[in-house]
């Protein structure tokens, strides 16, 4: 059973490695919409019924949960508890080129909710591109010293846009163009 601490109540949070920082902090602003991403992919994993979604969608989150380690750790800190890596990015583009291989893409915009799946998962892509944007913000700050965090968020928006339209086409449901 977690405690309560009532360490946060003077506006606060503390940082993987040490130290503390107002909780509207740009890292904190960073790893707080990385873990609102990874909460959005809970939700389109419990509302899909393919298995490859919800295989695909946990380990997107597991992603997000290292992503946010590292984002949550003291500049200060001897070691960061987690790395993103280049690697991380190919996988990501790995798996955008499979779900695009089997699965046709739009000409152009879509409307998002043509199921409630793919609906969460177009809210996850949209959450995912202000987290990235908050990074780009900590990273003009100098807070971010490795740049493979901004690429894997990028591939990643991506990803979900597929994996969103991969959704729709296994239930038949294409979404509709955002034009007439």
């Amino acid at each position: 059973m977690l405690a309560l601490t009532g360490q946060g109540d003077d506006g606060k949070t503390g940082l993987l490695g040490g130290g503390r920082v107002a909780k509207d902090d740009a890292r904190v602003e960073a790893y707080g919409t990385v873990d609102e991403a990874s909460s959005v992919l809970g939700l389109a994993k419990a509302l899909t019924e393919d298995a490859r979604v919800k295989e695909i969608c946990e380990e997107l989150q597991r992603g997000l949960y290292a992503l946010g380690a590292e984002l949550g750790t003291s500049p200060d800190a001897a070691k960061p508890f987690a790395t993103t890596t280049a690697e991380q990015v190919q996988r990501l583009e790995a798996l955008v080129g499979e779900l695009e291989a089997e699965v046709r893409m739009p000409d152009g915009f879509v409307l998002p909710g043509s199921t409630p799946a793919s609906g969460a998962l177009d809210v996850a892509r949209t959450v995912v591109r202000r987290a990235e944007r908050r990074c780009v913000t900590l990273e003009r700050a100098g807070g971010i010293p490795n740049q493979e965090v901004r690429r894997w968020l990028n591939r990643l928006s991506l990803l979900l846009f597929v994996l969103a339209r991969y959704e729709e086409g296994r239930t038949g449901r294409a979404a509709k163009p955002a034009r007439r």
